[in-house]
């Protein structure tokens, strides 16, 4: 699957991002799609993830009650809604496809296609 990411930008702290990623190329609903991160000088991060049903979502701590990942089967679009963004929370963010039907992971080694990330600048 291809995976095109978009909706990075500066925004202030406080204010909110909504990114998104279209798929291409296979089944969307078999893939658990999942949304990583990394900061300058640091390891790449995983952030949420969602099942292919959508019914099941996995966060990072950092993240939980701030951001909200959710996808469209029907236009094989995962999105990451961010509000409440903090300085901390820029970096590049990645989106990402993993071969679980029903499942969900939070393993970067689950995934096996990424998107090109999208820079996510926070100012205070």
């Amino acid at each position: 699957v291809q995976l095109q990411a978009c909706g990075g930008g500066l925004v202030q702290a406080g204010g909110s991002l909504r990114l998104s990623c279209a798929a291409s190329g296979r089944t969307f609903s078999n893939y658990a799609m999942g949304w990583f991160r990394q900061a300058p000088g640091k390891e790449r991060e995983f952030a949420a993830s969602i099942s292919g049903s959508g019914a099941i979502v996995s966060y990072t701590d950092s993240v939980k009650g701030r951001f909200t990942i959710s996808r469209d089967n029907a236009r094989n679009t995962v999105y990451l809604q961010m509000n409440s963004l903090k300085p901390e929370d820029t970096a590049v963010y990645y989106c990402a496809a993993a071969p679980l039907p029903i499942s969900i992971s939070r393993r970067t080694s689950d995934f096996r296609s990424w998107g090109q990330g999208t820079l996510v600048t926070v100012s205070s």
